[in-house]
Parts: C-alpha cells; structure tokens; sequence
C-alpha cells in the first residue's frame, strides 16, 4: 500500500506537446487525420538514430491541434522495427485518446466519416451526459475520442472536483453506485 504525499501545489506542464503512436502506413493515417479529421500536417522528419542496440529509420509526422499541440505517428523503414515498437491496439473504447472540440467540429467530422465509409463499429457516439463523444478509430485500430463538453462543464467540474478524492476512496472501498446525475 502506497502512502499519501504531502507535497506543495506545483506547477502544471502548460500543455501537451504532442503524443506519439506507430503506424504501418503513414499515408492511410495522414488521410485519417488530414483529409477526414481536418487536422493539418505540421510536419514530417525523416530520421536514422541508433536506438536501443541498433539502427533504426524511420519518418514521423505531425498533426497539429488547436492549441498547439500534435498528434504524432512513426513509421519505420524495417517492419521488424515496427512489430518490436508498435504494439497491436486493442479494439476497447477504453484505450483511446480524446480530443476536446465543440458541436461544430464534432458534427463536420461525423459527417465526413460518414462520407467515408465509417459505421458501428468503427464509429460510434456516446452520450455520457456530462458530455457527447464521437468515437472513430483509425487506420491503426486506435480509438480516437471527439469531445463536446456540456454547456455547464465548469460548474460539473467544480463539482467533480470538490468530491474527487471521497468518491474514488468510495468506490474503491466496494461502494459502486453511479454519481452520474447527468444522464
């Protein structure tokens, strides 16, 4: 059992810089994300290093979000490269990366996933309530999350937060009764 850390209030990372995936095939991803999604790409390395007892090439790409910060892909020259760092993604709507966007983006991004073949299950939409996701996954078997928050989200918020550490220990402690009252 860990114990509790007191520690004084530090300061946060300002944003995400970028997360990073593998992909077998740059170009189905950056249709994905670019022609589909709209996210522009920002950038494209195309690298050698000596990595982990060898050498390994490989290109890495850059999708830009609103604020700054990228969703990346790799993909290596070797496909035994590839098999060694890009791990297989499970199809579960609990492993996934959600983006934050508003009724207007979310609606344009169903529709041209619509437009372009997607369907139950590789779309779908969840209503959670305290929020509305569209779920795509793309070309790689990764979930990808599109977020509209609800109107009120910073007084759910600051509700959630004011019983955050009462309602894990509650539910840790066996007691699993929802405390979504938004649905």
């Amino acid at each position: 059992m860990t114990q509790a850390v007191t520690r004084a209030p530090a300061q946060l990372p300002s944003r995400l810089h970028h997360t990073a995936y593998v992909t077998k095939d740059l170009e189905a991803t950056r249709v994905f994300y670019e022609d589909i999604i709209g996210l522009p790409l920002l950038a494209t390395w195309c690298e050698s290093d000596m990595l982990f007892g060898a050498e390994r090439t490989y290109c890495h790409v850059f999708f830009g979000l609103g604020d700054g910060s990228a969703l990346a892909f790799f993909q290596f020259a070797k496909p035994e490269d590839a098999e060694q760092f890009g791990p297989k993604m499970p199809f579960t709507p609990f492993h996934h990366i959600a983006l934050k966007v508003d009724a207007e983006v979310q609606a344009g991004i169903e529709q041209r996933l619509k437009a372009a073949g997607y369907e139950a299950p590789q779309m779908f939409v969840l209503e959670h309530g305290y929020c509305r996701s569209l779920y795509a996954t793309d070309p790689n078997g990764m979930i990808v999350e599109f977020t509209v928050d609800h109107p009120q989200v910073e007084q759910i918020n600051a509700t959630r937060l004011q019983s955050a550490h009462a309602e894990l220990k509650r539910w840790l402690g066996g007691d699993h009764t929802s405390n979504n009252t938004y649905r």
